[in-house]
């Protein structure tokens, strides 16, 4: 690539070339991790009904790597990227760490922390006002967020002051990981997880993206230090479990760590997956007879894939590290139209919250299954009566993107439809792409064929930005990564 021959050429011709963009300096590295799971039981996040946690099956986990290049002692940029064992990572609950990240780091911007979750569905829960519950025996939501953020902070301070001169692979692999899990039938409607198997099924909704990107950091020796594995798949096979569970990417952390090294800190990333899930779609009976044989759980046979394509991207990237490279961070927030609200849909949602109204009046104890029902519907209603005195509103959203040599990483809050990480793969000018979903507080964004479709997670009370406002994000996602390339070099 073009900074690679600038570097050969001599210091006198790359002057002559500088442009606004970065170039090489010495990249450092650190990494490190920590267990987030609760010791009391606590509410699980990512269903409708009420869940308090049963048990650990897996511990939660939060893994960061923190890097940074320098001219001498002269510090170019820095990213700290942190995978978390969450669903979603609520906007206050990001600042919540950054504040607690400052403390411990006085001097480090902490606009250049981004935190990501996986998606799993059995994990604490992390936004406010969900859940009614039991006020002993259990973690308060308010408890356990403080506790996440002094946890993760702590790290974040750890793996930063651990910065050492290292160096850095990128590679790109395949496993089929993800099955979109919108079916679409003869009557053009569509169904998240709907049966495959009758005679009016014709085919599923949209793309499925089995990239398995990867990147290896070094500090000392030829074992990793840390490795990035972005999968365009959220880690919820086990979705519906009462245990404390970090889902497919426990088994994959730890064959990985039985492969490179008990240190091996592993920063899992979900790339564009708002339609995608883990979950068998067809071909079933065969797909579970060959995991039987293999002797294999669910969680096992997902890990012996995501394993299989780490290795066959190692194999080939390992002696193509880099430890000048440019390193460019750049944050920018956004605004998005957001989806506006039907009359139609208004109704369907004042009716919903009735509804749930009317069971918890029958029953009190139905608040338990119905509150969250009942605020996800009354979401919708708030959003249009502000329509009434905007028309046109926006939702303001923080995305990053971080080139690291020939590679950018790049984040949105939402669960992101897969066709829209596909467009920001195919425009970018990296070398390579990895794209971060849910860096944020979630809610699904759906392609204007899933809102055709219908069905949860293309209707108006799963999302509150569009398919207009997932093309402005896309747009400028791109507009960003390019802007630290010149001329595509």
């Amino acid at each position: 690539m073009f900074w690679r021959s600038l570097t050969a050429l001599g210091t006198g011709i790359v002057l002559a070339f500088l442009s606004p963009v970065a170039w090489g300096g010495q990249l450092y590295v650190g990494a490190a991790a920590t267990d987030i799971t609760p010791e009391k039981p606590a509410a699980l996040s990512g269903q409708f009904h009420i869940r308090i946690s049963t048990g650990v099956e897996s511990p939660v986990t939060a893994n960061v790597v923190a890097i940074e290049t320098r001219d001498g002692d002269r510090s170019i940029d820095s990213a700290v990227v942190v995978s978390c064992d969450v669903v979603v990572i609520p906007s206050d609950v990001l600042e919540m760490v950054r504040q607690e990240t400052a403390k411990r780091l006085p001097d480090l911007d902490t606009q250049k922390i981004f935190l990501a979750a996986t998606h799993t569905h059995t994990a604490p829960e992390l936004r406010l006002g969900n859940w009614i519950l039991p006020k002993e025996g259990v973690t308060q939501v308010e408890e356990y967020r403080s506790f996440f953020a002094e946890r993760i902070a702590e790290a974040i301070a750890k793996a930063w002051k651990a910065r050492k001169p290292g160096s850095v692979a990128w590679g790109l692999s395949h496993a089929v990981v993800a099955y979109n899990r919108r079916a679409v039938y003869a009557d053009g409607s569509a169904r998240m997880y709907g049966p495959t198997n009758g005679p009016e099924f014709r085919g599923l909704e949209g793309y499925e993206d089995h990239d398995i990107g990867t990147m290896f950091f070094w500090t000392d020796g030829d074992s990793p230090l840390a490795a990035i594995v972005n999968v365009s798949c959220p880690s919820q096979e086990v979705e519906s479990r009462r245990a404390v569970n970090a889902d497919y990417w426990h088994p994959v952390r730890a064959a990985l760590q039985e492969r490179y090294g008990k240190g091996l800190c592993v920063i899992g990333l979900c790339g564009a997956a708002g339609d995608q899930s883990p979950h068998l779609m067809y071909r079933k009976t065969a797909e579970e007879r060959m995991r039987e044989l293999r002797g294999l759980d669910r969680l096992n046979e997902i890990a012996r894939r995501i394993t299989a394509a780490v290795d066959d991207a190692w194999a080939a990237v390992r002696d193509d590290r880099h430890t000048d490279v440019p390193l460019v961070h750049k944050a920018e927030t956004v605004a998005l139209p957001m989806r506006l609200v039907t009359e139609a849909e208004y109704a369907e949602a004042k009716a919903g919250v009735d509804a749930a109204v009317a069971k918890i009046a029958k029953d009190p104890k139905a608040a338990d299954s119905e509150n969250r029902r009942m605020k996800w519907y009354q979401a919708t209603v708030d959003r249009f009566e502000r329509q009434k005195t905007d028309p046109n509103p926006m939702q303001e959203t923080e995305i990053h993107a971080v080139r690291i040599g020939d590679a950018v990483v790049c984040t949105n809050q939402f669960e992101l439809f897969t066709d829209f990480g596909i467009q920001i793969k195919g425009r970018s000018k990296a070398e390579q792409t990895f794209v971060v979903q849910l860096a944020g507080p979630g809610t699904y964004l759906p392609t204007a064929r899933a809102v055709k479709g219908g069905h949860y997670s293309a209707i108006v009370h799963s999302n509150h930005v569009g398919p207009e406002g997932g093309q402005v994000l896309v747009d400028k996602t791109v507009e960003l990564i390019d802007s630290m390339w010149t001329d595509g070099k």
